[in-house]
């Protein structure tokens, strides 16, 4: 049957329910499409359901051609799905949007494809047996086929998923950033994804196949089952919201209640599917909360205030949300047209005809460059004593774990219309393993009540996520000053130095700079930066943590085998399990988190031992 609308009555009671999206989805579906995927795989009597919210994605043409994400970032989007969070002081009073994925396949199918790989003390910090980032490297391993540069014992050479450069390269700009870099002590390694690597350069490697083709996991794991003739144990039905999990009088999760997506359908009548065996929620830091809380699990406080019925106290459930916090920098060049995006985003250069005319840039995500870096010993005693403590405590001892992380973007970040026609570069930076912490929540019992969100950013004590984006301003400018191509800052999309300040922004006619020094802050150029972070800082899509891998008595919701406490038979699989955060573009962590759960699975159900013996079997009969 594979990807349906409608539930057909054969399939109102399956083995195992795969829950891929709500209304409130982040990333949910690229770990719930490779978990179904291998349960279809490991005993094809076992009978798999995955439930997304979305549509379907298959082949559709701004998912599969890299060049059209910047389409998922309209609000009018049917991909991609917007929560806004409530007036937060510490960001100007602002209302912080976060974007998330909407259709099968979650952020994989939506996101900027960016192969960024999480560092060994990463894995490590999460402290949960199994989870060690020597575990997980049979699991990075496992999903990738991998064909940039580096070491088979880090890299995969047989998955699903395609690794490369894509189909095109922004060459001058590329080559222009990866030397201005070295010249303030940052050199290019050749292999930024081996967990240990920082302090440099590394030419991107992206979610994109060598043809050109984005690298999602409902077309890597999904797809390819459904249409094979061998997997009719594996059924998808999209356009349906999962409202909360049917859970029994002995804790036991039977099933989940559903009801067709309004956003495409007309009969929104509440259903029923039952599950025999197991039921994995994956839709996502900001959706599986909330699938938990209207089931009953979560805070007291929390149920108690909306009239649900407290099945599992666990107060853990929708705190310790995280993201990475983000400002793109863009700059004039004096590029070739064909050298930026700037064409594509403007609209005046067809993306269809890309497409239709197999253009190499029609395979391509505009970024090109990407870089971890951290600051030096004198540079931490230059943001102030509690920025050094926090320094000493977390980082010092750990010398793979970077600052921040910073991207080129071949083209102009912001609106376009703002700027007169021409060739621009931005400089993405986001810091990462913030200690600010929001929360998401449910208001009410009904999957359209909205959530109470709060992204916490810029709330930490002693003010270091601040101070840690007012040292990569600094420093992402250094880098671009230094660039062959660099014609001055965009000013209206930088701090407002005063006019006559050394950080005032600079315009340039035709050449280059010459003999650059550092530019040197002062004290109200630092305020300056500080009020422009708080005025414009925003998300990086990488959201986590509201449902933590840990001991209930830290805040945890799940065990290491990803068991829901207190309830029987239900397992949570996305961004929402890291208790800690990561110094990467999160996909890749996802994509992890699916190969890891789904051998949890496997093995729990038994089918291991079965498919073991299957295989034996199989090589019997070839012999």
């Amino acid at each position: 049957m594979g990807i349906l609308n409608q539930l057909t009555p054969e399939l109102e009671e399956v083995d195992v329910i795969v829950v891929g999206g709500m209304a409130n989805i982040i990333l949910g579906g690229t770990a719930g499409c490779i978990v179904a995927s291998r349960l279809s795989d490991a005993d094809r009597d076992l009978s798999v359901l995955v439930i997304e919210s979305g549509q379907n994605n298959y082949n559709v043409p701004t998912i599969i051609h890299p060049i059209l994400f910047m389409g998922n970032l309209a609000p009018t989007s049917t991909a991609t799905l917007f929560y806004q969070a409530g007036k937060e002081e510490k960001v100007g009073n602002r209302q912080l949007v976060v974007p998330a994925g909407g259709i099968l396949g979650g952020g994989s199918s939506i996101n900027f494809m960016m192969y960024s790989r999480a560092q060994r003390s990463d894995f490590d910090s999460w402290n949960m047996p199994g989870w060690s980032a020597d575990e997980m490297i049979p699991y990075l391993k496992k999903l990738e086929t991998y064909h940039g540069p580096g070491s088979k014992d880090t890299h995969g050479e047989d998955g699903p998923v395609q690794i490369s450069g894509g189909t095109y390269r922004a060459i001058t700009s590329e080559n222009n950033f990866i030397e201005a870099a070295a010249k303030i002590g940052w050199p290019e390694i050749e292999d930024f994804q081996n967990l240990d690597s920082i302090n440099g350069t590394q030419r991107a490697a992206r979610f994109i196949s060598p043809d050109g083709k984005r690298q999602d996991s409902a077309h890597a794991y999904l797809h390819p089952r459904l249409q094979d003739g061998k997997h009719p144990n594996l059924n998808v039905l999209v356009e349906s919201q999962v409202i909360r999990v049917i859970i029994d009088d002995n804790r036991n999760a039977i099933g989940v209640e559903y009801r067709p997506n309004p956003k495409f359908q007309n009969d929104t009548s509440v259903r029923s599917i039952r599950a025999r065996k197991m039921v994995i929620i994956s839709s996502g830091t900001m959706g599986t909360p909330s699938i938990l809380e209207r089931s009953g699990i979560g805070s007291p406080e929390i149920l108690n205030r909306v009239g649900i019925p407290v099945i599992s106290d666990l107060p853990g459930v929708g705190n310790n949300y995280q993201d990475h916090h983000l400002l793109a920098y863009p700059y004039r060049t004096s590029l070739a047209p064909e050298e930026t995006a700037d064409a594509i985003i403007r609209g005046t250069l067809s993306v269809e005809e890309l497409v239709k005319t197999k253009d190499p840039r029609a395979g391509w995500n505009a970024q090109d460059v990407t870089c971890k870096i951290r600051p030096t010993d004198a540079e931490v005693a230059e943001l102030g004593p509690e920025f050094q403590t926090a320094w000493e405590r977390d980082f010092k001892a750990k010398p793979d774990k970077p600052l921040a992380l910073m991207a080129l973007v071949s083209g102009f970040s912001g609106d376009p219309s703002s700027v007169p026609v021409g060739q621009y570069t931005s400089l993405t930076a986001f810091t990462v393993y913030p200690y600010s912490r929001g929360h998401v929540h449910i208001t009410g019992i009904s999957v359209d009540d909205p959530v109470d969100f709060k992204t916490g950013f810029f709330t930490d004590a002693h003010d270091i996520d601040i101070k840690k984006h007012i040292w990569i301003y600094k420093k992402q400018r250094e880098i671009l000053r230094r660039m062959d191509m660099y014609r001055g800052e965009v000013a209206t999309a930088h701090p407002q130095f005063a006019p006559d300040s050394n950080a005032a922004c600079t315009e340039l006619s035709n050449n280059p700079l010459a003999n650059v020094g550092l530019i040197e802050y002062n004290a109200e150029d630092n305020a300056v930066i500080e009020k422009w972070l708080r005025k414009n800082i925003g998300t990086t899509w990488h959201s986590l943590g509201t449902c933590k891998m840990a001991p209930i008595e830290a805040g945890g919701v799940v065990n290491e085998n990803l068991s829901v406490y207190r309830v029987n038979r239900l397992k949570l699989v996305d961004l929402s399990i890291p208790p800690c955060n990561v110094a990467a573009n999160t996909a890749n962590t996802a994509f992890a988190i699916g190969e890891k759960a789904a051998d949890i699975f496997i093995r729990e159900l038994g089918l291991s031992d079965r498919d073991t013996r299957q295989e034996c079997g199989n090589r019997e009969g070839r012999q």
